[in-house]
């Protein structure tokens, strides 16, 4: 029982790593480019829209068998023996997540009134006072694609498992563990591990929205 509740226990520690840094990559990724597309002006912005567009829906599976494939031994980045490690996950996730905050990212600026961008550079905003009063003024919706990056990535399955090889104690988190439970017809105990991802997940959530809500009462 007490082996049980430590593996659980390192399960849950590892996913929230990885989904964690994943997400957190994904921000420092989508929230700068999301920016640049929203306001720039630039050859080849409809091509690169229509790609992080495109991006937002691609199969985790996908996903999974590209990375697998620069990462695999034998692939053009085998020599960084990243393969079944947690590394290989989190790039995995970054590439499902990315494109995700990136286009919402998009989505809430171009939706901010045009005026407001004149208002500050007829004010004199030099470029990064304009960005930063920007991001201010679409603050709860940056955040909502802050929730949807990570939405995306604590529940992924698929390119965990190809990437990842869901080996215990080394790259087994808790979508993967359920898997592998439910294969083993061992149906408490996958219940228990999806209960703990539902309460994982709406807890994050929980605290992202009364942060997002809380800007909304100011």
């Amino acid at each position: 029982m007490g082996s049980d509740l430590n593996e659980v226990l390192q399960v849950t520690i590892l996913s929230l790593q990885i989904s964690g840094a994943a997400t957190v990559i994904s921000l420092l990724i989508g929230l700068p480019l999301g920016t640049l597309l929203a306001l720039g002006n630039f050859v080849g912005r409809q091509l690169l829209l229509s790609l992080v567009n495109t991006g937002m829906g691609l199969p985790p599976v996908v996903v999974g068998l590209f990375v697998a494939m620069m990462l695999w031994r034998s692939g053009p980045l085998g020599d960084l023996n990243l393969i079944y490690t947690p590394t290989a996950i989190v790039i995995a996730q970054v590439i499902i997540a990315a494109p995700v905050v990136t286009g919402l990212t998009t989505a809430a600026l171009q939706a901010l009134d045009p005026r407001l961008r004149l208002q500050l550079l007829g004010l004199g905003a030099s470029r990064g006072q304009l960005v930063r009063e920007l991001w201010r003024e679409a603050r709860l919706p940056l955040l909502a694609a802050l929730m949807a990056g990570f939405g995306a990535v604590i529940s992924e399955i698929g390119a965990s498992m190809m990437v990842g090889g869901n080996i215990r104690y080394q790259t087994r988190v808790l979508t993967t563990a359920i898997v592998l439970e439910t294969s083993k017809g061992n149906f408490g105990m996958a219940s228990g591990l999806a209960i703990l991802l539902l309460v994982i997940t709406f807890l994050i959530n929980w605290a992202l929205t009364h942060l997002q809500q809380k800007g909304v009462r100011r």
